[in-house]
């Protein structure tokens, strides 16, 4: 039997006033008082640090990201044996990676060519002044899933004919960054 809709009224955690927010959103920065705060799988708002990047457009959307640090054990074969690619994975992943995941409603394929790309190329986090951003519509829970997704999608991108990939991620509890 499925459980019935139920409707949540969002009253910042710090000052009370009402949240308004839009379908599918699960973070907020209060109005009023700037709180930041996101919703929990039980329905129950939290405190949730949202941090701002200082190269930021003074009068654009910021695009919001979970960043989180993990650490890859690779286990990769092709069927030509011990190969470059091989190889060349174990040292890609022989460092913890900060992982970048939008946080925010995007295609698979943005999803992917930016995740992928921030996994070899980080972008500088240094904070700034706080600005608005489109809706928060992933949650840290999302994370994982996604990571391994990015994860598969770096092996399946390499030159050669894979054979067998294994893996085990490690990630630090992620954190929500408002980027460019």
């Amino acid at each position: 039997m499925s459980r019935p809709v139920e409707l949540v009224p969002l009253n910042c955690i710090q000052c009370g006033m009402p949240i308004a927010a839009a379908v599918n959103e699960v973070a907020w920065l209060c109005p009023t008082c700037g709180t930041s705060m996101a919703l929990t799988e039980a329905s129950d708002l939290t405190p949730c640090e949202i941090r701002f990047s200082a190269n930021l457009p003074p009068n654009g959307k910021g695009r919001p990201f979970w960043v989180a640090e993990g650490t890859v054990k690779i286990f990769r074969q092709s069927y030509n044996m011990i190969g470059k690619s091989d190889q060349e994975a174990l040292q890609f992943w022989s460092q913890p990676r900060p992982f970048f995941i939008p946080a925010y409603e995007c295609g698979l394929e943005e999803m992917l060519a930016i995740g992928t790309r921030w996994l070899t190329d980080p972008p500088l986090l240094v904070e700034g002044p706080k600005t608005d951003f489109i809706p928060i519509t992933y949650s840290a829970a999302d994370v994982q899933a996604f990571a391994e997704f990015l994860i598969l999608a770096v092996e399946a991108a390499r030159k050669d004919k894979v054979k067998e990939i294994r893996f085990d991620l490690e990630l630090q509890p992620p954190g929500l960054w408002i980027l460019p």
